[in-house]
């Protein structure tokens, strides 16, 4: 691997590699942040669905008594 570095030009050791390995790191940062974003989005919605779940029981139980 050390060969393969030293073959490449300069140019390539100094321009080309640092943007595609910054290309790499920002893709790979914003599919971290888009998975989490996507697990706290569908926590969100989980939350609503057992909340609502929750106030249609207690309804329910106070026009049973009723």
């Amino acid at each position: 691997m050390a060969e393969l570095w030293k073959s490449l030009p300069s140019w390539v050791r100094n321009i080309v590699v640092p943007i595609i390995v910054l290309v790499l790191a920002w893709n790979i940062l914003w599919f971290v942040v888009g998975v989490v974003g996507a697990l706290i989005g569908l926590l969100v919605k989980a939350l609503v669905v057992v909340g609502i779940a929750a106030a249609v029981v207690i309804l329910v139980k106070k026009a049973a008594k009723s």
